[in-house]
């Protein structure tokens, strides 16, 4: 039996094309699931442009509910101003485009118009509502931040070397898997293995460069593309330490499932992400900086005693991770209550 009115969820095309993977089909995939099993009703509608979300939102009754990935939003704003006089438009905000780097104007403008006529704003991390609210595209009060989980089929980490480096996301610029290289250039003279996993269709001409660049590691860099769960979990289980080198971040799922395992994590101070780190466990480094990044690998794959202080950091912020099914209880919550 339904919770409540049927849930229109309008989502990017493909959502569940492994090859078109990223941070915010995984969280938005969950919200779906977990909803369903809580037994609401959701529809999905899939977008590839403006037309079809038009189309999508034309066909909610009146009074009902509409939820919007936020990078859907950023492109149709004319046909969520228009559903929201008849509906209850929620968009769920998983990046801010104005602070996201090379996001277009017309995102930009599209995002703020968007925003403007939601009823509710669900960000997935304290930064990204703070970051609305500073650039006055929402006031706090509409806005509820909802933090992606993890999944529960992630065991405690059981690393098979400490120079066995993870870096998990989609190829692109933003995710800064080019900083990466460029550090590990550096440390030709340590004892290193490194996993790039991740889809190569978002950015394809930044993917080729990135993959031209890891063959000169001679197999030590390996681009595996999209790995399914069950081996990105024996991937994290077997890591000595997560990579996060990303230029832009609001919070990071493949930190969350690092916290999940009680991996530690070395990443850019970014956005969101010193907030997914609370706690311990993590070396943050500045954005854009790869000398940096490089002494922060070096530090870990030298120092022993820090090693073992952030192992132990990790340990004790596993215990506190959030799961999926905090999100989606959240999420049904603000449905109920608006």
């Amino acid at each position: 039996m339904s919770r409540g009115p049927a849930i229109h969820f309008v989502v990017p095309e493909g959502i569940d094309d492994l090859e078109r993977v990223s941070g915010g089909n995984i969280y938005d995939r969950h919200v779906r699931d977990g909803l369903r099993r809580r037994g609401w009703d959701v529809r999905m509608s899939e977008a590839a442009d403006a037309a079809d979300v038009a189309t999508a939102v034309a066909a909610v009754d009146r009074g009902g509910i509409v939820l919007v990935d936020g990078l859907v939003a950023s492109w149709a704003p004319e046909p969520i101003e228009a559903a929201s006089s008849t509906t209850r438009v929620i968009v769920v905000a998983h990046m801010v485009a104005a602070a996201f780097p090379g996001a277009t104007p017309e995102m930009v403008a599209g995002e703020a118009r968007s925003l403007r006529h939601a009823e509710r704003v669900i960000t997935t991390s304290g930064w990204a509502a703070a970051e609305l609210v500073r650039r006055g595209l929402v006031d706090a009060a509409r806005i509820a931040v909802v933090p992606p989980g993890s999944r529960d089929s992630l065991a405690a980490v059981d690393p098979a070397e400490d120079g066995d480096l993870l870096c998990v996301g989609v190829v692109a610029p933003h995710k800064g898997q080019d900083l990466l290289l460029d550090a590990l250039g550096r440390l030709r003279d340590q004892d290193w293995t490194c996993t790039v996993a991740g889809s190569h269709v978002a950015a394809p001409g930044f993917a080729a460069r990135v993959v031209s660049a890891a063959g000169r590691f001679g197999g030590r860099v390996r681009m595996t593309g999209v790995l399914d769960e069950a081996a990105v979990d024996v991937a994290y289980r077997r890591a000595g330490v997560l990579v996060a080198p990303s230029r832009a971040e609001s919070f990071g799922i493949a930190i969350a499932d690092a916290r999940r395992c009680g991996l530690p994590v070395i990443a850019t101070a970014v956005d969101g992400i010193p907030d997914s780190v609370a706690g311990g466990g993590a070396i943050l480094v500045p954005r854009d900086d790869p000398a940096a990044l490089a002494d922060a690998l070096r530090g870990w794959m030298t120092d022993p005693h820090l090693r073992e202080r952030l192992r132990a950091e990790a340990a004790r912020a596993r215990t506190r991770a959030p799961r999926w099914d905090d999100t989606v209880a959240r999420f049904a919550e603000i449905l109920v209550t608006g």
